[in-house]
C-alpha cells in the first residue's frame, strides 16, 4: 500500500519569494525577465500562490538558475529543524556571531542544506520501502 500525501509546509509562492530575496532580485526585475505580460504586481500575486504551474516555476527556477525542485520541496520547517539539530547547546559561538562579510555564499549553503534533506528523505523511503517488503 503505498500513500503520498503533499507535504502541507510546502507553499510554492513563498520559497519563490525566499529564493528571489535571498538572491537580491526585486519583483520588478523578475518580472521584466518573465515578458511583457508580467508586471511587479503579477509576480507579487505569483508569490502568494501556494501551487505554481509547472510552466512558469519552470522559466522562473531557469531566470533564477535554480533547480525546479528547490521550489517545489523546500520546506522551512525542516531546514529550521535541521539547522537547529546541527548545533550542540555548548557550541553557540557560531550562534551568537554576526558576519557581515561572509566568506562563503549564502545560496550555496541553502542548496548544500537543501541537497542534505533530499538525502535523508531518500534514506527514509528507501527504509520503509524495505520494511514494506517485509
Amino acid at each position: 500500500m503505498t500513500h503520498t500525501t503533499p507535504n502541507k509546509n510546502i507553499h510554492e509562492g513563498r520559497n519563490l519569494k525566499r529564493f528571489r530575496e535571498m538572491l537580491g532580485m526585486k519583483q520588478e526585475v523578475l518580472a521584466q525577465e518573465l515578458g511583457q505580460d508580467w508586471t511587479q504586481k503579477k509576480v507579487s500575486l505569483l508569490e502568494q500562490k501556494e501551487t505554481i504551474e509547472l510552466p512558469v516555476l519552470q522559466q522562473v527556477a531557469a531566470i533564477l538558475h535554480l533547480p525546479i525542485e528547490a521550489i517545489k520541496n523546500f520546506d522551512e520547517e525542516q531546514a529550521v529543524n535541521v539547522i537547529s539539530n546541527t548545533f550542540t547547546s555548548n557550541d553557540t559561538s557560531t550562534l551568537n556571531a554576526v558576519n557581515l562579510q561572509p566568506t562563503f555564499n549564502p545560496l550555496d549553503k541553502m542548496v548544500e542544506l537543501y541537497e542534505r534533506m533530499l538525502q535523508q528523505q531518500k534514506e527514509m523511503i528507501d527504509r520503509l520501502e524495505a520494511l514494506i517488503k517485509r
